[in-house]
């Protein structure tokens, strides 16, 4: 089946080739891996990656949600990069699988990762 090319000068790219995609810290350190994605299903926006840390620190091991707006694809290092600090993601709000329907709960996640809310990113827009 035919795909869109990673890593082309195209803007797209299949999500086969996100799921396992590396996370580097802003200094080219290697911290996680992405696990999946939280897609809205009306508007089809991903929303979150879900970023397996282990591999940065394994003291707080596990999946962590952050919002999407809050990685940046560098095409060079073929992943994606974001300020995250291992202190930054140990003191990320816990989520559960109720969570995702909180409001509070994703406010408190964008603030921590300084990100801009999506739905006041959806409202600019309008």
């Amino acid at each position: 089946m035919a795909t869109a090319a990673p890593y082309s000068k195209i803007n797209l790219i299949s999500s086969q080739h996100i799921d396992g995609a590396a996370v580097f810290d802003t200094a080219g350190k290697e911290i996680g891996k992405i696990d999946h994605f939280m897609i809205d299903m009306v508007s089809g926006r991903v929303l979150y990656a879900v970023v397996n840390f282990c591999g940065f620190m394994c003291l707080h091991p596990g999946h962590h949600p952050m919002p999407w707006t809050s990685l940046k694809f560098d095409r060079d290092r073929r992943g994606y990069v974001t300020d995250v600090s291992q202190e930054l993601v140990e003191g990320a709000p816990e989520y559960s699988d109720e969570s995702w329907t909180d409001r509070e709960w994703e406010t408190r996640v964008h603030q921590h990762y300084r990100a801009r809310p999506y739905w006041e990113a959806s409202a600019a827009a309008q």
